[in-house]
């Protein structure tokens, strides 16, 4: 044992990188569960002791090391909360409710059923999780589409590309941005403020190209456009007396998001507030069951990984590269940031990689400053968030989205996929540059 301690002292950083790399190509390889890869790697490198298990020092001193301290419970708590309080809000067919009544708006007409169901999905993915949007919006995709006897396979693609592209205009509404929130202690308000201007661009660029690409595919009789636009919205509504209480407490945690600069009240404990009042109501044990401890696990085990890589001193390494070969260039910096996370997030999952960069960044704020750092977190967003749309294992949503259209009898295929998600990662990361660039570097 005592040459395992002292090999592993000698070697901390390259078994850190090395437990991180594998727990990587595991997950991109999806035959084993991504919770189980990263619970596995989190207690590898436990028991290593690249991080420690015990809370004080011999000397009785609080232990920096302790695995707990790895792990962002503002992260944590915030997922756990908003999953509950749409859990709740969801079952009382609000969501369904304002679907419906956008597309009664449109008369039937198919373009403008794409351009609705892209700008509500962007519009509800800003406030909350994308999975949970997309599942939302997918059986009323489905039926419009049934009801005009035309694919929809159009209407889920670009239903995927809008989530992800709304989901990077707020803290709450991409896992990866959640991150960045919380490693930065930027607020609800710093990424309306800086991101929501260039999320709106991209989603008319993007909502554009997609109608030019699905135009002659989306044509049905005028007779069938009559029955879209007359669809029935009675009793969407299970119980309106939770949908008001479930929307009340929902607008006042958003609130509390957004005042968070006056009241210095974190995310976490706000949507903490707001799910704890919703659980008054319901029955927690079945509501508990509903909130997807996966992801949450997953989470643990992966914070806990790219721990030991902090902690031997691996994040310090990485900064300190990225800073010499950029010359200490803000501007390089940036783009490399931006253009490296919009590529690398269309491979992996997002989610761990935010969580590997963020630390980096960090560490870079610490060496360089944060006026230095500030425009890099804006570039890590954007690309980790947006570049979820190159394959169509890129994002969560992707996948739900891709499993479920497989099940009604439309198979996505990847490459059917990506000839879309090029374009559109193409085009999002080129107006991101060019506001950086414009907002931050000029």
């Amino acid at each position: 044992m005592e040459f395992l301690h002292n090999f592993v002292s000698q070697n901390g950083v390259m078994i850190s990188a090395i437990i991180l790399i594998l727990a990587y190509i595991f997950i991109a390889l999806e035959k084993i569960p991504k919770v189980t890869i990263a619970l596995f790697g989190g207690v590898v490198t436990i028991l290593l002791g690249l991080i420690s298990q015990d809370k004080m020092t011999p000397d009785g001193a609080l232990n920096h090391l302790y695995f707990i301290n790895f792990i962002d419970f503002n992260v944590i708590f915030l997922l756990v909360s908003m999953m509950i309080i749409v859990s709740i809000t969801a079952k009382t067919g609000v969501f369904n409710y304002l679907a419906n009544n956008f597309l009664k708006m449109t008369k039937g007409h198919p373009i403008k059923i794409l351009v609705v169901l892209g700008f509500f999905t962007a519009v509800v993915s800003a406030f909350l999780d994308n999975v949970t949007t997309v599942i939302l919006i997918m059986p009323i995709t489905f039926s419009i589409a049934k009801k005009l006897e035309i694919n929809p396979i159009p209407f889920l693609i670009t239903e995927i590309f809008c989530s992800n592209i709304g989901g990077t205009a707020t803290l709450i509404g991409d896992p990866p941005n959640i991150i960045i929130g919380s490693a930065a202690g930027f607020g609800f308000m710093d990424f309306v403020k800086e991101l929501t201007l260039v999320v709106a661009i991209i989603m008319v660029a993007v909502v554009a190209f997609l109608t030019a690409c699905f135009k002659k595919q989306l044509v049905t009789s005028k007779e069938k456009m009559a029955l879209a636009a007359n669809i029935d919205n009675s009793g969407v509504i299970a119980d309106y007396v939770s949908m008001w209480r479930s929307v009340i407490v929902l607008s006042f945690v958003i609130i509390g998001f957004v005042l968070h600069d006056v009241t210095h009240i974190e995310t976490s404990i706000m949507a903490m507030l707001g799910a704890s009042i919703l659980l008054f109501f319901e029955k927690p044990t079945k509501i508990l069951e509903e909130v997807e401890w996966n992801t949450i696990f997953f989470f643990i085990g992966l914070f806990i990984i790219i721990g030991g890589l902090e902690a031997t001193g691996g994040i310090k390494l990485m900064a300190q590269w990225i800073i010499d070969v950029t010359g200490g260039s803000q501007s390089i910096a940036s783009m490399i940031i931006l253009w490296g996370s919009g590529i690398i997030s269309g491979i992996i999952d997002n989610i761990p990689y935010t969580a590997t960069m963020a630390p980096m960044i960090a560490q870079m704020q610490v060496v360089m400053g944060s006026e230095y750092a500030y425009p890099i977190w804006w570039c890590l967003s954007l690309g980790a968030c947006l570049g979820g749309n190159l394959t169509i294992i890129g994002a969560a949503a992707n996948v739900i989205v891709s499993e479920n259209a497989a099940k009604q009898g439309y198979p996505i295929s990847f490459m059917g996929f990506m000839k879309y998600g090029v374009v559109v990662v193409l085009i999002s990361l080129i107006l991101s540059s060019a506001y950086i660039y414009l907002r931050f570097l000029n």
